[in-house]
Protein backbone atom coordinates (compact mmCIF):
# COMPACT_ATOMS: atom_id res chain seq x y z
CA UNK A 1 0.00 0.00 0.00
CA UNK A 2 1.71 3.35 -1.20
CA UNK A 3 2.20 5.59 1.99
CA UNK A 4 -0.30 8.33 2.97
CA UNK A 5 1.34 11.27 1.96
CA UNK A 6 2.13 10.65 -1.52
CA UNK A 7 0.26 13.14 -3.70
CA UNK A 8 2.45 12.24 -6.86
CA UNK A 9 5.35 9.14 -7.59
CA UNK A 10 8.68 10.05 -6.21
CA UNK A 11 11.80 10.66 -8.74
CA UNK A 12 14.93 8.98 -7.50
CA UNK A 13 18.15 9.54 -8.49
CA UNK A 14 20.82 6.54 -6.97
CA UNK A 15 24.20 7.84 -7.22
CA UNK A 16 26.56 4.74 -7.66
CA UNK A 17 29.68 6.65 -7.25
CA UNK A 18 31.64 9.77 -6.18
CA UNK A 19 34.26 9.36 -8.37
CA UNK A 20 34.74 11.24 -11.69
CA UNK A 21 37.81 11.43 -13.73
CA UNK A 22 36.68 14.90 -15.10
CA UNK A 23 36.98 18.23 -13.39
CA UNK A 24 34.41 20.09 -14.59
CA UNK A 25 35.01 23.54 -12.59
CA UNK A 26 31.12 23.87 -11.65
CA UNK A 27 30.52 20.06 -10.24
CA UNK A 28 34.41 19.12 -8.59
CA UNK A 29 37.55 21.38 -7.43
CA UNK A 30 41.06 21.56 -10.38
CA UNK A 31 42.55 19.22 -8.25
CA UNK A 32 39.49 16.44 -7.68
CA UNK A 33 38.14 14.29 -5.23
CA UNK A 34 39.71 10.90 -4.55
CA UNK A 35 36.54 9.32 -4.18
CA UNK A 36 35.43 6.53 -1.88
CA UNK A 37 37.14 3.39 -2.04
CA UNK A 38 34.92 0.52 -3.34
CA UNK A 39 34.00 -1.49 0.18
CA UNK A 40 33.08 3.08 1.61
CA UNK A 41 30.22 2.76 -1.42
CA UNK A 42 26.79 1.26 -1.50
CA UNK A 43 26.34 -2.19 -2.34
CA UNK A 44 23.83 -3.19 -5.28
CA UNK A 45 21.82 -4.80 -3.21
CA UNK A 46 21.23 -1.95 -1.35
CA UNK A 47 20.64 0.60 -3.18
CA UNK A 48 18.09 -1.78 -5.26
CA UNK A 49 16.82 -2.51 -1.39
CA UNK A 50 15.88 1.60 -0.68
CA UNK A 51 14.61 1.56 -4.66
CA UNK A 52 12.01 -1.59 -3.80
CA UNK A 53 11.17 0.10 -0.18
CA UNK A 54 10.33 3.62 -2.29
CA UNK A 55 8.54 1.77 -5.23
CA UNK A 56 6.46 -0.27 -2.89
CA UNK A 57 5.93 2.55 -0.41
CA UNK A 58 5.72 5.64 -1.84
CA UNK A 59 5.55 4.77 -6.14
CA UNK A 60 8.77 5.66 -8.22
CA UNK A 61 8.18 7.57 -11.73
CA UNK A 62 11.92 7.33 -12.50
CA UNK A 63 15.24 6.29 -11.59
CA UNK A 64 18.56 7.66 -12.51
CA UNK A 65 21.48 6.59 -12.15
CA UNK A 66 24.26 9.06 -11.81
CA UNK A 67 27.75 9.86 -9.99
CA UNK A 68 30.43 10.55 -9.92
CA UNK A 69 30.68 8.97 -13.32
CA UNK A 70 28.37 5.86 -13.00
CA UNK A 71 30.14 4.35 -15.86
CA UNK A 72 33.77 4.28 -13.68
CA UNK A 73 31.56 1.91 -11.18
CA UNK A 74 32.48 -1.97 -11.82
CA UNK A 75 29.68 -4.14 -13.08
CA UNK A 76 27.07 -1.15 -13.60
CA UNK A 77 25.40 -3.29 -16.16
CA UNK A 78 24.27 -5.74 -13.16
CA UNK A 79 22.79 -2.66 -10.93
CA UNK A 80 21.10 -1.49 -14.10
CA UNK A 81 19.54 -5.32 -14.50
CA UNK A 82 18.31 -5.64 -11.31
CA UNK A 83 16.63 -2.19 -11.03
CA UNK A 84 15.17 -3.26 -14.48
CA UNK A 85 13.49 -5.96 -12.93
CA UNK A 86 11.70 -3.75 -10.10
CA UNK A 87 9.80 -2.89 -13.24
CA UNK A 88 10.61 0.85 -12.68
CA UNK A 89 8.26 3.19 -15.28
CA UNK A 90 12.04 5.36 -16.58
CA UNK A 91 14.89 3.96 -15.98
CA UNK A 92 17.82 6.53 -16.78
CA UNK A 93 21.37 7.39 -16.19
CA UNK A 94 23.68 10.59 -16.49
CA UNK A 95 26.97 10.40 -17.64
CA UNK A 96 29.82 12.21 -19.09
CA UNK A 97 29.97 9.49 -21.65
CA UNK A 98 33.20 9.00 -22.41
CA UNK A 99 33.15 5.68 -21.63
CA UNK A 100 29.41 4.95 -23.12
CA UNK A 101 30.42 4.18 -26.68
CA UNK A 102 31.18 0.64 -25.33
CA UNK A 103 28.40 0.50 -22.74
CA UNK A 104 25.44 1.59 -24.69
CA UNK A 105 24.30 -1.76 -26.38
CA UNK A 106 24.70 -3.42 -23.31
CA UNK A 107 23.13 -1.38 -20.94
CA UNK A 108 20.16 -0.95 -23.60
CA UNK A 109 19.79 -4.75 -23.34
CA UNK A 110 20.17 -4.76 -19.39
CA UNK A 111 17.15 -2.30 -19.26
CA UNK A 112 18.17 1.10 -19.33
CA UNK A 113 15.92 3.02 -21.31
CA UNK A 114 17.53 6.66 -21.78
CA UNK A 115 20.26 8.24 -20.99
CA UNK A 116 21.35 12.42 -20.75
CA UNK A 117 24.76 13.27 -21.46
CA UNK A 118 26.69 16.37 -20.03
CA UNK A 119 27.92 18.40 -22.83
CA UNK A 120 29.00 21.79 -22.19
CA UNK A 121 31.24 22.80 -25.58
CA UNK A 122 32.21 21.32 -28.93
CA UNK A 123 35.74 23.37 -29.00
CA UNK A 124 38.16 20.29 -28.48
CA UNK A 125 40.46 22.65 -26.83
CA UNK A 126 37.69 24.14 -24.78
CA UNK A 127 36.30 21.07 -23.19
CA UNK A 128 40.17 19.66 -22.63
CA UNK A 129 40.49 22.68 -20.40
CA UNK A 130 36.94 22.58 -18.88
CA UNK A 131 36.89 18.69 -17.69
CA UNK A 132 40.47 18.69 -16.89
CA UNK A 133 42.04 16.60 -19.68
CA UNK A 134 38.49 15.11 -20.78
CA UNK A 135 38.70 13.55 -24.85
CA UNK A 136 35.51 15.41 -26.70
CA UNK A 137 35.55 12.66 -29.64
CA UNK A 138 34.80 10.35 -26.43
CA UNK A 139 31.84 12.17 -25.56
CA UNK A 140 30.66 12.66 -29.08
CA UNK A 141 31.15 8.76 -30.09
CA UNK A 142 29.28 7.95 -26.68
CA UNK A 143 26.28 10.29 -28.07
CA UNK A 144 26.70 8.89 -31.04
CA UNK A 145 26.37 4.99 -29.82
CA UNK A 146 23.50 6.10 -27.20
CA UNK A 147 21.54 7.43 -30.36
CA UNK A 148 22.38 4.40 -32.48
CA UNK A 149 21.06 2.06 -29.09
CA UNK A 150 17.98 3.83 -28.83
CA UNK A 151 18.68 5.06 -26.00
CA UNK A 152 15.82 7.56 -26.08
CA UNK A 153 15.63 10.01 -26.33
CA UNK A 154 19.18 11.27 -25.55
CA UNK A 155 19.28 14.26 -23.42
CA UNK A 156 22.50 16.42 -23.58
CA UNK A 157 23.12 18.59 -21.10
CA UNK A 158 24.50 22.27 -20.64
CA UNK A 159 25.65 24.38 -18.09
CA UNK A 160 26.21 27.68 -19.55
CA UNK A 161 28.76 29.85 -18.09
CA UNK A 162 29.63 33.52 -19.03
CA UNK A 163 32.89 34.20 -20.92
CA UNK A 164 33.32 30.11 -21.21
CA UNK A 165 30.45 28.78 -23.26
CA UNK A 166 27.52 31.11 -23.27
CA UNK A 167 28.51 32.06 -26.99
CA UNK A 168 28.25 29.00 -27.83
CA UNK A 169 24.74 27.76 -27.42
CA UNK A 170 23.07 28.59 -30.68
CA UNK A 171 25.55 25.81 -31.98
CA UNK A 172 25.25 23.37 -29.46
CA UNK A 173 21.57 23.71 -29.90
CA UNK A 174 21.55 22.91 -33.61
CA UNK A 175 24.21 20.45 -33.12
CA UNK A 176 21.48 19.07 -30.51
CA UNK A 177 19.02 18.55 -33.10
CA UNK A 178 20.84 16.79 -35.97
CA UNK A 179 21.86 14.59 -33.74
CA UNK A 180 19.09 13.21 -33.36
CA UNK A 181 18.79 14.91 -29.12
CA UNK A 182 17.15 17.13 -27.03
CA UNK A 183 19.04 19.55 -25.02
CA UNK A 184 18.22 21.60 -22.02
CA UNK A 185 20.36 24.63 -20.98
CA UNK A 186 21.03 24.58 -17.21
CA UNK A 187 21.42 27.48 -15.03
CA UNK A 188 24.65 27.07 -12.79
CA UNK A 189 23.85 26.46 -9.30
CA UNK A 190 26.04 28.52 -6.08
CA UNK A 191 26.90 24.95 -4.87
CA UNK A 192 30.06 23.60 -3.63
CA UNK A 193 33.20 25.12 -5.91
CA UNK A 194 30.66 27.44 -7.89
CA UNK A 195 29.95 29.91 -5.07
CA UNK A 196 32.80 31.59 -5.13
CA UNK A 197 32.41 32.34 -9.27
CA UNK A 198 28.68 32.15 -9.24
CA UNK A 199 28.41 35.99 -9.93
CA UNK A 200 30.84 36.25 -12.38
CA UNK A 201 29.82 32.96 -14.23
CA UNK A 202 25.95 32.84 -13.73
CA UNK A 203 23.66 33.10 -16.89
CA UNK A 204 19.70 33.20 -16.74
CA UNK A 205 18.00 30.83 -18.51
CA UNK A 206 15.83 33.91 -19.60
CA UNK A 207 19.16 35.55 -21.48
CA UNK A 208 19.93 32.44 -23.03
CA UNK A 209 16.31 32.03 -24.21
CA UNK A 210 16.73 35.45 -26.03
CA UNK A 211 20.44 34.00 -28.18
CA UNK A 212 18.48 30.77 -29.22
CA UNK A 213 15.39 33.08 -30.44
CA UNK A 214 17.87 34.68 -32.62
CA UNK A 215 18.13 31.39 -34.73
CA UNK A 216 15.36 29.43 -33.60
CA UNK A 217 11.63 29.48 -33.43
CA UNK A 218 10.39 28.58 -29.60
CA UNK A 219 6.95 27.25 -29.09
CA UNK A 220 6.42 26.43 -25.34
CA UNK A 221 5.60 22.74 -24.83
CA UNK A 222 2.98 22.09 -21.61
CA UNK A 223 5.00 20.93 -18.50
CA UNK A 224 4.63 17.73 -17.74
CA UNK A 225 3.96 17.31 -13.54
CA UNK A 226 7.16 18.26 -11.43
CA UNK A 227 9.33 18.45 -14.76
CA UNK A 228 12.57 20.83 -13.79
CA UNK A 229 12.82 22.17 -17.31
CA UNK A 230 10.67 24.28 -19.08
CA UNK A 231 10.55 22.90 -22.76
CA UNK A 232 10.15 24.35 -25.98
CA UNK A 233 9.80 22.63 -29.80
CA UNK A 234 12.38 24.28 -31.36
CA UNK A 235 12.58 25.06 -35.43
CA UNK A 236 16.13 26.29 -37.03
CA UNK A 237 15.48 28.05 -40.40
CA UNK A 238 17.53 24.36 -41.79
CA UNK A 239 14.07 23.11 -41.08
CA UNK A 240 15.58 20.89 -38.46
CA UNK A 241 13.09 20.97 -35.54
CA UNK A 242 13.78 19.10 -31.99
CA UNK A 243 13.20 20.12 -28.25
CA UNK A 244 15.14 22.84 -26.27
CA UNK A 245 14.30 22.75 -22.38
CA UNK A 246 15.68 25.73 -19.76
CA UNK A 247 16.19 24.38 -16.29
CA UNK A 248 16.50 27.46 -14.06
CA UNK A 249 16.92 26.56 -10.50
CA UNK A 250 17.84 30.10 -9.79
CA UNK A 251 15.76 32.63 -11.70
CA UNK A 252 12.97 30.23 -11.45
CA UNK A 253 12.75 27.69 -8.93
CA UNK A 254 10.68 24.65 -9.37
CA UNK A 255 10.47 23.80 -5.98
CA UNK A 256 6.82 23.39 -6.05
CA UNK A 257 5.33 19.67 -6.31
CA UNK A 258 9.07 18.64 -6.38
CA UNK A 259 9.05 15.17 -5.77
CA UNK A 260 12.42 14.22 -5.98
CA UNK A 261 15.07 12.52 -3.68
CA UNK A 262 18.94 11.47 -4.10
CA UNK A 263 20.29 8.60 -2.42
CA UNK A 264 24.46 9.31 -2.63
CA UNK A 265 27.08 6.66 -2.89
CA UNK A 266 28.15 6.27 0.78
CA UNK A 267 24.13 6.37 1.78
CA UNK A 268 22.82 9.35 2.67
CA UNK A 269 19.53 11.06 1.96
CA UNK A 270 19.35 13.82 0.29
CA UNK A 271 16.19 15.38 -0.45
CA UNK A 272 16.96 19.00 -1.89
CA UNK A 273 19.86 19.89 -3.82
CA UNK A 274 20.21 23.19 -2.75
CA UNK A 275 20.28 22.12 0.97
CA UNK A 276 23.17 21.00 3.12
CA UNK A 277 20.48 18.82 5.44
CA UNK A 278 21.57 14.90 4.68
CA UNK A 279 20.01 12.07 6.13
CA UNK A 280 21.94 8.73 7.01
CA UNK A 281 20.30 5.89 5.91
CA UNK A 282 23.29 3.60 5.49
CA UNK A 283 22.17 0.90 7.89
CA UNK A 284 18.48 0.78 6.95
CA UNK A 285 19.34 -0.73 3.43
CA UNK A 286 21.43 -3.83 4.96
CA UNK A 287 18.43 -5.60 6.31
CA UNK A 288 15.34 -6.53 4.68
CA UNK A 289 12.72 -6.78 7.36
CA UNK A 290 9.79 -4.78 8.89
CA UNK A 291 11.46 -2.77 11.36
CA UNK A 292 14.22 -1.21 9.10
CA UNK A 293 11.41 -0.57 6.19
CA UNK A 294 9.28 0.82 8.98
CA UNK A 295 12.17 3.35 9.68
CA UNK A 296 13.31 3.79 5.72
CA UNK A 297 9.81 5.30 5.41
CA UNK A 298 9.99 7.33 8.25
CA UNK A 299 13.24 8.86 6.67
CA UNK A 300 11.67 8.97 3.73
CA UNK A 301 8.82 11.16 4.86
CA UNK A 302 11.16 13.56 7.01
CA UNK A 303 12.79 14.06 3.59
CA UNK A 304 10.24 14.83 1.81
CA UNK A 305 8.97 17.51 4.58
CA UNK A 306 11.96 19.37 4.62
CA UNK A 307 12.35 19.64 1.06
CA UNK A 308 10.17 23.23 0.64
CA UNK A 309 11.01 24.37 4.15
CA UNK A 310 13.73 26.67 2.69
CA UNK A 311 14.25 28.18 -0.85
CA UNK A 312 17.99 29.07 -0.62
CA UNK A 313 20.98 27.42 -1.07
CA UNK A 314 23.41 26.21 1.47
CA UNK A 315 24.76 23.04 0.17
CA UNK A 316 28.57 23.25 0.26
CA UNK A 317 29.62 19.76 -0.53
CA UNK A 318 31.02 19.74 -4.65
CA UNK A 319 28.07 18.00 -7.07
CA UNK A 320 30.13 15.46 -7.85
CA UNK A 321 29.97 14.49 -3.74
CA UNK A 322 25.72 14.18 -3.76
CA UNK A 323 24.89 13.11 -7.23
CA UNK A 324 23.76 16.39 -9.19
Amino acid sequence: MKDDCQNAALSLRISVTDHCPLRCPYCTSPSGLRGSSRHQLLSFREMVRFARVIRSHFGVSKVRLTGGEPLTRPNLVELVRMLADLCIPDLAMTTNAQGLAQAAQELKRAGLRRVNISLDTLDIEKYRWLTGEGDLGRTLAGIRAAVESRLLPVKLNTVVLRGINDQEVVDLALFALESGCQIRFLEVMPIGPAVDRFDEWFVSSQEVHASLSTAFDLHPIARQGSDSSRDFLARHSSGRTGVIGFVSPCSEPFCEGCRRLRLTAMGSLVGCLAQSKQLDIRDLVKDDDPDTTSQLKHVVREALRVKRSKRRFSEQRALVEIGG
